[in-house]
């Protein structure tokens, strides 16, 4: 990953095959200039590449990989963090201005779970240039930043993927709040009564709302959370302990066991075959 200057803006690139992973997508869209990406979500395969962008608009815990990326078939990519303010914003400017999504479609969409795929189009295309642009300019970064993200931000809205990530961030997402609210709190204790409650929803509504839009019930998404996240910790050299206890697990055996029963290996095996 390499900072653009511009928040949130990153590009990455590689050169060998990435097998797919752990990992934990934030609400983001990732934009493939060249090459080919791959996530898969609870056995959904998504290949993404110059011709489509992916749209995750609310946190995910996903497989994530690069299997076609080598030296003579490079991967060259941008990743864009969705700021939820911005994004909220004009979700709700949208609506307000007469491009409500119609009951019917969001009931459709609704139906949509995590991630959705979107073709490049020309609204894309320039406002992700005009961005990129900023990166050489300190003052054109400080005085345009917001504005350009705005711009981008109204491209992805307006987009193929648009509605599915209006709904997202749209007021009144009740689903969406929770996740956030997971996301930022795996070290806490985290019950499904309170993730209902957040949400002002009764536990079986929650539960029911919260499987279509994740394909995941509520203990299954907080526990693939947890995991996927510690698995990246252990990647980047934390110890599997550290890691346990940052993502909420108080028993290191719990842990172990778990993490063995998702990824088939235990937590120390999985980080000495990162090292060798």
């Amino acid at each position: 990953m390499v900072d653009t200057g511009v928040a949130g803006i990153k590009l990455f690139r590689a050169t060998q095959s990435v097998p797919c992973a752990p990992a934990v997508y934030e609400p983001c869209v990732i934009a493939i200039a060249s090459g080919a990406k791959e996530a898969v979500l609870d056995g959904a395969r998504y290949i993404y590449d110059q011709s489509r962008y992916m749209c995750c608009p609310i946190s995910m815990p996903v497989m994530a990989g690069t299997p076609s990326a080598s030296e003579g078939n490079p991967l060259f990519g941008v990743f864009i963090a969705l700021n939820p303010r911005i994004m909220s914003t004009l979700a709700i400017e949208m609506e307000n201005a007469g491009a409500a999504i119609p009951s019917s479609d969001r009931r459709t969409i609704s139906s949509e779970q995590g991630i959705r795929l979107a073709r490049w189009d020309n609204a894309f295309s320039d406002s992700l240039l005009r961005i990129l642009k900023l990166g050489g300019n300190d003052v054109d970064r400080i005085v345009l930043e917001e504005a350009r993200l705005r711009e981008l931000y109204y491209a992805i809205l307006k987009g193929e993927a648009g509605q599915f990530a209006r709904t997202a961030f749209g007021a009144g997402n009740a689903i969406a709040r929770s996740i956030a609210h997971v996301s930022a709190n795996l070290g806490e204790g985290i019950s499904i009564d309170e993730m209902a409650g957040r949400a002002g929803l009764s536990r079986a509504v929650f539960h029911r709302k919260f499987k279509q839009a994740t394909t995941m019930s509520p203990i299954q998404f907080v526990k693939s959370m947890r995991l996927n996240k510690a698995a990246m910790q252990i990647a980047e050299g934390m110890t599997v302990s550290e890691a346990a206890m940052d993502v909420g697990y108080l028993s290191p055996s719990q842990f172990s066991r778990e993490f063995k029963r998702l990824y088939g290996q235990s937590p120390r095996q999985w980080g000495d075959a990162l090292q060798s």
